[in-house]
């Protein structure tokens, strides 16, 4: 069987996070490239991105990471409630990913999506559902995406995060041997904050007892940010698979990294 990667495509990296749903859709176009030239190289792919201003900003507000919560919301144009919200969330990624579907089909990639919220239940990285659905046939891209999903109990609903989707799809679906982060802005992991790093802060190789410091907007994201990444990729790394993270504005890298070629960017390690 042919190997896999699995790639994650920030958020914040295909999408302007400040100003709502906003494509960066040249980004999205230069990134299809890559999985096109990896499926040339007889390597599947598992694509999973983020959501970035398609999901970050309207679920901030309505506090949906925190599930179902008694609190007086102002109301916007399109929502009302809390499960308004939900659906607007859900149907804002799911635009989100028609973008990134088009421009793997003008590749002339074939894709099968899986939004996670008509096939998962639960948050974090112990969610359940089927994984089975992603051992696609070879050449077929299987894509998916961070989510607003259902959850057991009184919360109700709850984000479910690209960076868990990732952790279990690298661990769990057959012949996948490694786990690309394409981040935006960044090389990987710094040693200080990225407005203040140079090339020589890059770290690159990490391991969970090696600080980090990177910007989380945690005004407007509703998951984990860059820690979270290092985290999951730590865990996955743990159990085997190969894991880099590297600027995802240089899509030559990001093939690169897939290919398991020696590359600018963070290696990470258990």
């Amino acid at each position: 069987m042919r190997e896999r990667v699995v790639i994650k495509w920030g958020g914040g990296l295909i999408t302007d996070k400040t100003t709502l749903c906003t494509p960066k859709l040249d980004v999205i176009e230069a990134l299809a490239t890559s999985v096109r030239r990896c499926l040339d190289n007889d390597l599947d792919v598992i694509l999973v991105h983020g959501a970035g201003s398609y999901g970050h900003l309207r679920a901030k507000h309505w506090r949906l990471n925190e599930g179902r919560v008694d609190a007086d919301f102002t109301p916007d144009d399109q929502c009302q409630s809390q499960a308004d919200a939900v659906a607007c969330v859900r149907e804002e990624m799911l635009a989100l990913n028609d973008h990134v579907c088009s421009a793997l089909q003008q590749q002339g990639v074939p894709t099968v999506i899986h939004p996670p919220h008509q096939w998962a239940e639960g948050v974090g990285a112990e969610f359940e559902g089927d994984l089975a659905r992603f051992n696609v046939r070879a050449g077929t891209v299987a894509v998916t995406f961070g989510d607003v999903v259902p959850v057991a109990g009184d919360a109700e609903f709850g984000i479910l995060s690209g960076d868990d989707l990732v952790y279990r799809l690298a661990t769990e679906v057959p012949y996948v041997e490694r786990l690309v982060f394409a981040i935006g802005g960044v090389d990987g992991l710094l040693r200080c904050p990225p407005e203040r790093a140079t090339e020589d802060d890059l770290i690159e190789e990490w391991s969970p007892s090696i600080a980090f410091e990177g910007t989380h907007q945690s005004e407007i994201d509703v998951t984990g940010g860059i820690g979270l990444k290092a985290a999951r990729g730590a865990q996955a790394a743990a159990k085997g698979v190969e894991v880099l993270m590297v600027n995802g504005g240089h899509a030559d890298r990001v093939f690169d990294a897939c290919m398991g070629r020696e590359v600018r960017g963070t290696r990470v390690v258990s």
